[in-house]
C-alpha cells in the first residue's frame, strides 16, 4: 500500500473512532467534504498543511496521527552506490 492510501486509511480510522462524519471533519478542518473523501480513499496527495488541519480537527497530534503500524516500514528507494 502506498503512503497516500496509508494516510487516508489512518485518517478514516481516527474519524470513525471519534464518531465524526466526513461532513463533520470537513467543517472542523475547513476543507471540502469531497477533498476529505479523496484523501481517505488514497486518491489525493494531501499537503502537510492540510494534514495538520485534519489532525487538529480530529483532536490528535501529528505524532499520534502517524503513530500506527502502517508507517513503520520505511519506503524502499533505489540508491546508487
Amino acid at each position: 500500500m502506498d503512503i497516500k492510501a496509508n494516510i487516508g486509511l489512518r485518517i478514516k480510522e481516527l474519524r470513525d473512532k471519534s464518531g465524526m462524519s466526513q461532513k463533520d471533519l470537513s467543517f472542523m478542518s475547513d476543507l471540502d467534504r469531497s477533498y476529505i473523501a479523496s484523501i481517505e480513499s488514497g486518491q489525493r496527495n494531501v499537503s502537510i498543511v492540510n494534514v495538520e488541519k485534519i489532525a487538529s480537527a480530529l483532536g490528535v497530534s501529528l505524532k499520534e496521527l502517524f503513530h500506527d503500524d502502517k508507517f513503520d516500514n520505511p519506503t524502499k528507494s533505489s540508491q546508487s552506490d
